[in-house]
């Protein structure tokens, strides 16, 4: 299910509603504090970078537009990719943490 996610450090075109917006990923499986909604990314402006809390982008895998650069994809990654990515399944929020469903 989470196989497929870019790995940090991607840049990517997301539909913000005015047009677009370029995106750096630097998390991924993530939620809002508020929310009980697991997102496939959390990204922050490119190239500006972290600004605030208030320029956190929260986003699933169907709104990327666009794909302008893949991250770092050395053997720690892949390493990630196989023991956590390619092994996770269905998740959920519990007592605010993402759990495995």
């Amino acid at each position: 299910m989470y196989k497929d996610l870019l790995p940090i450090g991607s840049v990517v075109n997301v539909d913000d509603g005015d047009g677009g917006i370029s995106l750096m990923i630097c998390s991924r499986i993530v939620a809002a504090s508020d929310e009980e909604v697991i997102y496939d990314y959390g990204a922050v402006p490119y190239p500006q970078g972290f600004i605030d809390t208030d320029n956190v982008y929260l986003f699933n895998r169907d709104a990327v537009e666009n794909v302008l650069f893949i991250g770092c994809q050395n053997e720690v990654e892949a390493a990630f990719r196989k023991q956590v990515l390619d092994e996770i399944g269905e998740l959920k929020i519990v007592n605010g943490e993402i759990v495995e469903a």
